[in-house]
Order: C-alpha cells, then structure tokens, then sequence
C-alpha cells in the first residue's frame, strides 16, 4: 500500500465510528459567512498567497507540535496572506477540523481527505469557508456532486489534481489546484503546475514546492492566480515577514 492508500483506509475506519453530521450547524456556520469568500479572495489584484496550517506530514514528519493557530494565522494575516490552509486530516498530519474555527479573518479551506459527503457537512459546519478535492481519490461525476453540495452551502470547492488525467476529473471546478507533490512518492517538481494545461476561466492555483518570490514569479509566468505554501513558512520564526517576502515585490 502507498502512503495515501494508507491515509484512505485510515479514513474510511473514522468515518465508521463518526456521529452522523450536523446539518443545521453546517446551514448556521454557512450563513454566518460571505457566500464563496475563499474564490473572491483568491481574486484580487497582486499575489494571493494561501499559507498554510499543520502539524506534520508523512513526508517531514513533525513540523510544528501542538500548534498555536491562532498566532500563526494572525502572523499570516499581518504578512498579506489572501486565505488560510488547514490541514485537518488526524492520523497522519496531526490536524484537527476544530481548528477552523480558530481563524477569524481569513477564509478558510479545509484540506483533509474527502471521500464521503459527510466529511464536507462536518467541515462546513467546522467553518470552513472551502474544501479540498482530491481529483485522485474521486470520480468526476463525484466531484461535480461534491461541488454542487458544496454550493449549496456558499461553500467553495479547491480540486486538487496531479496529471493530465485528474484534469479531467476535475472538469466541473471553478478552482483548480495542481499539487507538484505527488501523492504517491511524494516527490515535488514545479514543472507540474507549468506541464499542465489549465483551462482558461478557472481560478489556478499552485500548491507545494513554492519556497521563494522566484518560485512564484515563474508560475505566475505561467498562469497560476493563487499559490499555496505552508512547510516553508511553518518554519520560519517571522511568519508573517516570510509572507510578505512572497506578496511583495
């Protein structure tokens, strides 16, 4: 089994054991927010960073234990980011959904492993103000349901896709993702987000391997509105001057 056969069957357990999901606290958290906050802000003018929040990873393993996730999205805040990432996948990056309703300002997409509706009520309910799809984990005709419960909420969807194939799947999003790790082998190579032939009109964003302002000046070369960073700035002891070394020229 790879590493992300592993998280999935991980998954699946929890699922099991879960209490049934909470639509009206998903309907009450859904209300409480500008409807597709997350899209907009990933619209403005300049370099939308969506820095990310997580305790570990299977790759790095910890990153920052017990983390305080107040201070680092309000760091974030103060360096520019447009949006925050949590990680909120338990058994092997140590997140929590519960977390997400520690982030005040900025939206919010949550990042787990979603294979059931259930998880996208729970992390509505969490507010989240947009959750990640995996295009490798799901059908098309899964992710074009998944995004239409989600709109049903104002909620926005961030499909996630590594080649040409999962581009595809992904046919029906407003915002895509193209992770240069893969999920597999967890390898990283930029060229990905420069490989992959994005269709015009969706938002782009590029996730992992972004370490510096040059990184993201050649993928904005390329096309790309947002830019999804977090290890490298989880590290760094000025997160919110790391991120404005990013936004700023």
């Amino acid at each position: 089994m790879t590493v992300l056969d592993q998280i999935v069957a991980a998954t699946r357990a929890r699922l099991e054991t879960e209490p049934r999901p909470d639509l009206t606290a998903a309907r009450r958290a859904a209300a409480a927010h500008e409807p597709h906050r997350f899209e907009k802000a990933l619209g403005r003018d300049g370099v939308n960073v969506i820095a990310e929040i997580k305790a570990a990873s299977p790759s790095a393993g910890t990153i920052v234990e017990n983390p305080d996730v107040e201070q680092i999205a309000s760091d974030y805040a103060r360096g520019g980011a447009a949006a925050i990432s949590i990680v909120t996948e338990k058994d092997f990056f140590k997140g929590d959904r519960a977390w997400i309703a520690r982030v005040p300002t900025l939206p919010v997409v949550m990042k787990d492993f979603i294979i059931d509706e259930s998880q996208l009520v729970r992390g509505v309910a969490a507010g989240a103000s947009a959750i990640l799809l995996l295009a490798s984990l799901l059908e098309a005709k899964q992710i074009k349901h998944f995004i239409g419960v989600l709109d049903d909420f104002g909620c926005d969807a961030l499909v996630e896709v590594h080649d040409e194939e999962e581009l595809e799947r992904a046919r029906d999003a407003r915002i895509i993702g193209v992770n240069n790790r893969n999920l597999r082998d967890f390898s990283v190579d930029l060229a990905t987000s420069e490989r992959l032939n994005v269709p015009s009109g969706v938002v782009k964003v590029a996730e992992s391997g972004i370490k510096t302002r040059n990184d993201i000046d050649r993928l904005r070369a390329a096309g790309f509105h947002a830019f999804l960073v977090g290890e490298s700035l989880l590290r760094q002891n000025d997160r919110a001057a790391a991120v404005r070394a990013l936004t700023q020229p």
